[in-house]
């Protein structure tokens, strides 16, 4: 692909997600962060290339890892950074924190499996009201152990509800990899339940986003649930610090890096990529800032 094919949205966007996640590191060791972080470093390609193909009323519903899907959905740094630093002015006024996140239509749970039934009905709730809403729920491949994901799956294609369910395999459940603890194929997951189903092995933002145009365009038409596979990988730790992995292995994987793959895929210039993570460095540290000078939730306020 040429430089003029260059999507310089999808490439900001994936740098500001990284600086984001980083800088997070960095707070919660100085105590500075309320509660767990669970960051999303090395799968910033596939919150581009899937949520930037949403329409406004379509609804999202994210998991533990969710700071990269919201970024993308609301591109709002200063109110997920205040809630994450459990201020008055986050999105949820500083209550929610990292994995219990409410902004429009934008939705997201800590609890392993248990927003997919939660997406499922409120999809439901959408066709039943007649509205072209579809639906997008984002799992991980430590989901495919849960029950649930498959009493929802059953009734998400019995029923014919018109939402994506998006298996982000980064290849490990916290620190069980996921070979260890998944058998068969994940895409005959859903076609055992009738379910039209695809995957995809990459890091490029520009594959996945012409993927998930695709499937967009057949949920919508069609009106019917889809699920879509990416294997992909974590190069960060599952929460914080907690990384049991050989070195060898994240090693290879870094060449791999989504970031550094579309730097290198459309040969951008060393003073671009500079200039892109200056201004994304600085909107982040300004999002500290800000947030460091507000106040906490009272316990008043409801």
């Amino acid at each position: 692909m040429s430089i003029n094919n260059f999507n310089e949205k999808y490439y900001h966007q994936m740098v500001l997600i990284r600086t984001f996640e980083e800088k997070l590191y960095d707070l919660f060791l100085k105590g500075l962060i309320f509660g767990t972080t669970h960051g999303y470093v090395g799968q910033e390609a596939n919150a581009v290339g899937i949520i930037n193909n949403l329409a406004r009323n379509d609804i999202v519903f994210s998991n533990h890892r969710c700071h990269g899907h919201y970024l993308i959905y609301s591109d709002d740094v200063e109110g997920l950074m205040a809630e994450l630093m459990g201020k008055e002015s986050g999105i949820c006024s500083g209550r929610g924190g990292s994995q219990h996140l409410c902004y429009k239509n934008f939705y997201t749970n800590g609890v392993q499996g248990g927003i997919v039934p939660n997406a499922v009905g409120m999809v439901l709730a959408e066709k039943t009201k007649g509205s072209n809403s579809i639906g997008i729920v984002f799992i991980g491949d430590g989901t495919l152990g849960q029950g649930v994901l498959y009493e929802s799956l059953n009734i998400a294609s019995l029923w014919s509800i018109p939402i994506i369910f998006v298996v982000e395999n980064n290849r490990y459940a916290q620190s069980t990899y996921y070979k260890n603890a998944l058998s068969g194929d994940f895409i005959k997951r859903g076609e055992a339940f009738g379910i039209d189903s695809s995957e995809i092995e990459t890091n490029d933002a520009d594959l996945i986003d012409k993927s998930f145009k695709e499937i967009i365009s057949i949920v919508r038409n069609k009106k019917k649930p889809y699920m879509f596979i990416i294997h992909t990988y974590r190069l960060g730790p599952h929460s914080k610090g907690d990384d049991c992995r050989d070195k060898s292995e994240i090693e290879i994987w870094l060449k791999k890096d989504p970031i550094k793959l579309y730097e290198k895929k459309h040969n951008l210039k060393k003073d671009y990529i500079g200039n892109v993570k200056e201004s994304c460095v600085q909107k982040v540290d300004l999002a500290v800032y800000d947030a460091s000078k507000e106040v906490f939730p009272s316990p008043e306020i409801i």
